[in-house]
């Protein structure tokens, strides 16, 4: 394997997120040693935060357009909230944050056999030029990657019949009434089986970064890129493991055959 060590990015917010279980995963899985640091977004000088700030996406429908920010964004921005519980979250241009983090990492630790994993509360998103968009991401980049622990929850779809309920509330029932109606059926913030798909985005991002191949068409492997959220239990809860082909090629690249 090219990756001789992976440095951890902290999000201090999110309480399902253990760094000591996910070295300990990583270590089972891929081999590899891993070294904790805290969130890169603490003690950023005024000039980085504007230049994070400045990745906010304001025109979902537009490819990314750089943003200049107010004295505001830039004071929020170091405040580092917990944004997934925000009325409105916010979503960043997942490509052009990771831009920014590279230019944080220290030059000595910026080369090509240390893996960093950046964990954030933050909203990545990439955008599509298939239908023109923004779609917000669980992962985004290739060193540094940024897991968005928001992007897990928000990017893939909840049942099409929750949607349906929203859209035809003429009884004017509570969106939280609806959603306790479809309890389970999708994440939520502080679902203990959060750390399962952690660990699922960990696998995805860490293989392509060695292969340069991601995702799997088939929904019973763990590399299954899940468009629905029913589809991400499947492929992370019900049954979380690698199909044949994709179980092959992990152990060839921990034997450094691949």
């Amino acid at each position: 394997m090219k990756i001789s060590k992976i440095i951890l990015y902290n999000e201090p917010t999110v309480s399902k997120l253990n760094l000591k279980n996910i070295q300990k995963f990583i270590l089972q899985t891929f081999g590899i040693n891993c070294e904790f640091r805290e969130n890169i977004f603490k003690k950023l000088n005024e000039k980085e935060y504007e230049k994070i700030s400045n990745t906010r996406v304001f025109d979902l429908k537009k490819p990314f357009q750089k943003h200049a920010s107010s004295i505001t964004e830039i004071s929020i921005e170091s405040q580092n909230t917990d944004m997934s519980r925000e009325k409105e979250i916010p979503i960043y241009d997942g490509i052009e944050m990771s831009k920014v983090i590279e230019e944080i990492i220290p030059q000595q630790e910026n080369i090509e056999n240390i893996l960093h994993i950046v964990f954030t509360n933050k909203l990545t998103g990439t955008f599509d030029l298939d239908d023109y968009r923004y779609h917000a991401r669980a992962w985004v980049g290739s060193n540094p990657i940024i897991i968005s622990t928001t992007g897990i929850i928000e990017a893939p779809a909840k049942p099409k019949q929750y949607y349906i309920d929203l859209m035809t509330n003429f009884s004017n029932e509570s969106e939280e009434t609806i959603r306790q109606k479809y309890k389970g059926e999708f994440l939520e913030h502080d679902d203990p089986r959060l750390p399962q798909i952690i660990e699922g985005c960990l696998l995805q991002s860490i293989m392509y970064y060695e292969t340069g191949d991601v995702f799997c068409k088939d929904v019973q492997c763990r590399l299954f890129n899940a468009h629905w959220q029913k589809d991400l239990f499947i492929s992370q809860i019900k049954n979380p493991s690698l199909c044949n082909q994709h179980a092959k090629i992990l152990t060839k690249m921990k034997n450094n055959d691949g």
